[in-house]
């Protein structure tokens, strides 16, 4: 068996890991830090405009081997393992969660209220959005207050998004540019935007923030040990002592040899997923439930939000493809008073090509350019549309959950995990008219407009998930602390995503970030 040495090992290569270890790096630069990732490492930002290139060719994946064949689990978004985890791939939006999330057991008796102040955790947001060099614009609403501006101006709206906010104010809502960890001009070895419209895919410019980048900063001058393709099995108890001796684990390309890490402190950053499946994994007869599992909570109240979308045919004109991945928001209904029915979302405005693109070419061989290009293109989507989507807070029952399935494993052995989301009582009862108030929000929008609503939906799964380690100050009713520090365990964190006790109404990678900084802090004084 391979042995390797460190202070903190840190479990998963995706964006919390790499803003864990660029700030223990910073706050103490001796420490050996080591992080262990399944998947491969992707640091070749110089080959990204061919994969754009060929993605819009052939339709291939971007991304060549980011997933791990025989590693996957049932109910996930997605497969991705590689370093650089899910962000990878995001969009880049970064939006903060409001304080109610934090209270919503004070404010309005559901769910429960998170271990940690709205004060401080604004002070992490601002840090977050300083590293990821945050593009946004300040709130119209007096609650959204800050204490810190964004690191940059907002993203100037195509033509298009100027005609859609004019056409969604005309409501009374208030619209504004989504924040993007996106840079306008080049910072910290990213380039600047150049509208390639590829941001949820690739990004040949650098633009878009993605975890590579910071790995790359942190093993080209040796601040840190990266091991990827390596598969860690199960952490290791102490016989005497309930902390963490060691992380066993296989390389992807010897799965004989077994390696192990020995390590002061060892933070579990595997994401929503790879996190409480890997606790799970590491019962032993002192934990028979599994590792920091005495509350019996370890995968329960995984969380995220509901989507509503509906499409508007709309009178203005507008054109194909101007920065499709950008969008407008507004925080409207981020708040409910608590004399009121409760519900929250946020409502999003998007332009539409109704999934047709424009062709250079009708089907008989005639070429079509300029005024001929346009309206062919309108004909085929019926005039111009535009999308809607709400993202709506929702809470999660205990029995929202990951478990091990015994009848799927992979070439090791080991059980996959499997997710099925389930609401509380509060949550199913008032599903129905949580629905029509967004379904009313959204016509008043199309008629306000001239507008018309042609088509709704609900999405068929959880966004921006989280939970299966949720932090509290309640050792019975939690995984960790507000710091992720295990209740079980003293020398044994997890961060990121699987803490948050409820998903919010809005992306919540902005906010794994920022929990994770607060982390950071803890873990260097400890």
């Amino acid at each position: 068996m391979a042995v390797h040495e460190t202070d903190v090992c840190i479990i998963g290569g995706g964006i919390t890991s790499a803003m864990l270890a660029l700030k223990l790096s910073e706050l103490r630069p001796s420490l050996r830090l080591t992080v262990v990732e399944a998947g491969r490492s992707i640091l070749d930002v110089q080959n990204r405009g061919r994969y754009r290139e060929r993605a819009l060719e052939y339709g291939e994946h971007p991304w060549p081997e980011d997933y791990i064949e025989d590693q996957q689990a049932a109910g996930i978004i997605s497969m991705t393992m590689a370093v650089g985890g899910l962000a990878l791939h995001w969009g880049g939006a970064c939006n903060r969660f409001s304080e109610e999330d934090l209270r919503l057991k004070s404010m309005y008796g559901l769910a429960t209220d998170w271990p940690i102040e709205w004060r401080e955790l604004e002070r992490y947001y601002c840090e977050a959005e300083r590293r990821l060099h945050v593009s946004g614009e300040p709130s119209p609403h007096p609650e959204d207050a800050r204490t810190q501006p964004y690191p940059q101006g907002p993203i100037p709206l195509s033509y298009n998004l100027q005609l859609l906010k004019a056409w969604a104010e005309q409501s009374g809502l208030k619209f504004q540019s989504l924040p993007m960890a996106r840079n306008l001009t080049p910072f910290d070895g990213r380039g600047g935007c150049c509208v390639y419209d590829t941001c949820g895919e690739v990004c040949p410019s650098g633009a878009r923030y993605s975890p590579d980048f910071t790995f790359r900063q942190l093993t080209q001058p040796k601040k840190i040990v990266l091991h990827d393709r390596t598969l860690v099995r199960r952490l290791v108890l102490d016989d005497r002592r309930a902390t963490i001796v060691s992380a066993t684990g296989v390389h992807q390309d010897r799965p004989d040899e077994t390696i192990e890490y020995r390590a002061k402190k060892f933070i579990v950053a595997s994401g929503y997923c790879w996190s409480s499946h890997l606790l799970l994994l590491s019962a032993n007869a002192r934990f028979p439930n599994g590792l920091a599992n005495s509350s019996g909570l370890v995968g329960r109240y995984m969380n995220g939000h509901r989507f509503i979308n509906a499409s508007a045919n709309i009178d203005d004109q507008t054109y194909p493809g101007q920065n499709m991945t950008h969008s407008l928001i507004s925080r409207e209904y981020f708040r409910c008073r608590a004399d009121r029915p409760f519900v929250r979302h946020d409502t999003r405005v998007w332009e539409s090509s109704s999934g047709r693109n424009p062709r250079l070419r009708t089907p008989d061989g005639k070429l079509l350019l300029g005024d001929e290009l346009m309206a062919d293109w309108r004909s085929r989507t019926k005039g111009s549309s535009v999308r809607l989507r709400a993202y709506v807070d929702v809470h999660p029952s205990a029995d929202s959950r990951l478990t091990l399935d015994a009848s799927k494993k992979n070439r090791h052995g080991n059980p996959m995990p499997k997710i099925e989301h389930h609401f509380d009582e509060p949550t199913l009862a008032r599903q129905a008219a949580t629905k029509e108030h967004v379904l009313g929000v959204f016509g008043a929008l199309a008629k306000a407009g001239n507008g018309r609503v042609v088509n709704t939906s609900d999405g068929d799964y959880l966004d921006h998930p989280g939970g299966g380690c949720r932090m509290g100050a309640d050792p019975a009713t939690s995984v960790c602390d507000s710091f992720g520090r295990t209740h079980d365990h003293e020398n044994l964190f997890v961060v990121g995503a699987p803490t948050t006790p409820t998903g919010g109404c809005t992306n919540g990678t902005l906010t794994f970030v920022a929990l994770t900084l607060r982390s950071a802090d803890e873990i260097a004084r400890a």
